[in-house]
């Protein structure tokens, strides 16, 4: 069978799935841009240069399509018009389309040619019914009608989790549409790194070289340092906490680059906090070590935070998931009062209470830890394969 995939950017999160796929299909992946592949480019919301080099793209066949970025109305480095899909699409009459989302011109350009050359469209996206909530009536009323229309011709939607399911369910798709297909990191690699730093002597000083002591609680955030984010309320819930528990070890790390962290470094400067560290921004060879030396993963994000991807890299390693009830990974990855918790948006008094459970129970975080292993090996590569195969039978 003969498929392709239209992806906004090009990057090392889905090429060993992309590779994984290769092997069971006739997979051609088109990327919109070409940012940071290979070559330093800046990153607004990094606020640094990024490189994630090419080597990513070596097993899965692919074909960068011209970016005319300046014929978007969304003037910035995420914004992409690629008039080419449409001849791609065309001339080499692929059986089915997996697209990511809807929310570029190329998104609609691809559906509208999958509509004329009669190619099944698999949507794979993210929006969790959660965030709906917040909007205006009159703006849901203008989704129904928009995506009504494309949700028809649309022949199966890969739902990521309970939250993804709800929000196609709410926008009108049919239960026969919809099969469960994950939201996986690269468990294999990531589980290969925890086996590789259990207990071993490089992560104790790779703890040592950052600063933290042997026997630290080391609380990790890790994403950009951007008001979607929230990384402040971890940072404030952070204060509270030391004065609760003053004779605790226990180290904060953040993981990431943004525009808030010049401020927040400010912030615990001017309040004299200890055992505050940023790590700054860190590729995927360096993070799993970052994982390795932590015990608990705060996710505090708001609106926008469709999934969370860095909760499912975490509990590879048996860290403990603490997260808002607006991370899109909530009810499918933090079993509250199992595995982690889960807190009402920018309540620092409740996120101090469960991390306050954590940092002063170690027996506590054992349990936690291992339930946390057992949940995120069903959110893997080879269920998505299972899951995509199944849709193309459809």
């Amino acid at each position: 069978m003969k498929i392709a995939a239209l992806v906004s950017r090009a990057g090392p999160n889905n090429s060993p799935l992309f590779s994984m796929l290769s092997k069971e299909v006739d997979l051609t992946v088109y990327y919109c841009s070409d940012v940071g592949v290979g070559k330093n480019d800046y990153d607004a919301q990094f606020g640094r240069t990024v490189n994630w080099g090419d080597s990513f793209l070596s097993k899965h066949k692919y074909k960068f399509l011209k970016n005319f970025q300046s014929f978007s109305f969304r003037k910035n480095q995420d914004a992409w018009f690629n008039p080419s899909i449409i001849s791609e699409l065309i001339k080499n009459n692929y059986d089915a389309l997996i697209v990511y989302g809807w929310n570029s011109f190329t998104d609609w350009l691809a559906f509208f040619a999958c509509f004329f050359t009669r190619t099944k469209i698999l949507i794979w996206g993210e929006n969790p019914m959660n965030q709906e909530s917040g909007k205006s009536k009159l703006k849901i009323l203008a989704k129904k009608i928009i995506l009504g229309g494309l949700f028809k011709i649309a022949s199966i939607f890969l739902y990521i989790g309970e939250e993804n399911k709800k929000f196609y369910e709410f926008y009108g798709v049919p239960e026969h549409k919809l099969i469960f297909c994950p939201y996986a990191v690269d468990n294999e690699r990531f589980m290969r790194s925890n086996r590789e730093y259990t207990n071993s002597k490089q992560i104790y000083e790779f703890r040592k070289n950052l600063g933290i002591g042997k026997s630290d609680v080391v609380i990790l955030f890790v994403g950009k340092l951007i008001e979607k984010k929230r990384p402040f309320d971890l940072l404030e819930a952070y204060e509270k906490l030391i004065t609760q528990l003053p004779n605790c070890l226990i180290t904060l790390l953040f993981v990431g680059d943004g525009a808030l962290r010049g401020e927040m470094e400010e912030y615990v400067h001017n309040h004299r906090l200890q055992n505050v560290h940023f790590a700054g921004f860190q590729n995927q060879t360096e993070i799993p070590k970052f994982y390795a030396a932590s015990d608990i993963l705060v996710l505090p994000s708001g609106a926008g935070e469709t999934w969370g991807l860095a909760v499912n890299e975490a509990m590879c390693f048996g860290l403990i998931p603490i997260v808002s009830n607006l991370v899109g990974c909530a009810p499918d990855l933090v079993k509250h009062g199992e595995n982690g918790f889960i807190f009402p948006l920018g309540d620092s008094d409740v996120l101090v209470s469960y991390l306050y459970e954590f940092a002063a129970y170690g027996a506590k975080r054992e349990s936690f830890s291992k339930k946390s292993f057992e949940i995120i090996q069903g959110y893997s590569y080879d269920k998505d394969i299972e899951a995509i195969l199944e849709a193309l039978t459809v």
